[in-house]
């Protein structure tokens, strides 16, 4: 996937501000400082479009990112961070759910996995929710490069496990350092979103 224009359009408060050009989306989801900034950085290879920080729990919004005219990534608000209080938690529920059950443009969702540990409480509560949705999913497994190649299998394994994955669920490798995983994830991006390359044409005779 070349990306030849990509830009950051609005923090979403709720449907109102949501964009209304029907533009097919595609949302992260994942806890707090787990890398979804890096990776739409990486994945659009920008360094700071999505503004990576140190504070966990610093979006608090729904960061839409437009990407080649074609396609919107996004970014929920991270959860499972401690510090950010219980009323404020709720609310951000409410307006994930709210998109989550009636955003029409909605094609999948990457839910973020950090690779190196077994996912949280909270890690399975969204997949969960997800599932309780009946919504397309995607594990996007991420800081593989911090793990050796010899023990990806085994951390997948347990993922999967953990999460008590659908196995139609793709599980996706992904490092926002190397790159890993970059041209997969567009793959199955624009087969969601029914944007796949064409395949060229044989010359007429």
């Amino acid at each position: 996937m070349k990306v030849t224009q990509a830009e950051f359009m609005i923090s979403a408060a709720g449907p109102a501000q949501f964009p209304e050009d029907a533009l097919p989306e595609i949302a992260l989801a994942g806890r707090s400082n787990v890398g979804k900034s890096s990776l739409i950085n990486k994945m659009i290879l920008r360094k700071n479009l999505a503004r990576t920080s140190s504070q966990p729990g610093k979006t608090q919004l729904l960061n839409y990112y437009r990407i080649n005219e074609s396609l919107y990534f996004v970014d929920f608000p991270g959860y499972g961070y401690a510090k950010v209080s219980k009323t404020q938690r709720e609310q951000w529920g409410r307006m994930i759910e709210e998109y989550l059950k009636t955003r029409e443009p909605l094609k999948l969702i990457l839910h973020v996995i950090d690779l190196r540990h077994e996912p949280s409480k909270d890690d399975q509560a969204m997949y969960d929710w997800l599932k309780h949705y009946g919504l397309p999913v995607c594990i996007v497994a991420t800081k593989a490069d911090k793990i050796p190649k010899s023990k990806w299998q085994k951390h997948i394994k347990m993922v999967k496990e953990t999460l008590q994955a659908d196995p139609q669920d793709k599980v996706i490798l992904f490092s926002s350092e190397t790159g890993l995983g970059r041209d997969e994830l567009w793959l199955h991006i624009l087969q969601a979103c029914g944007l796949e390359e064409e395949p060229e044409q044989p010359p007429a005779p």
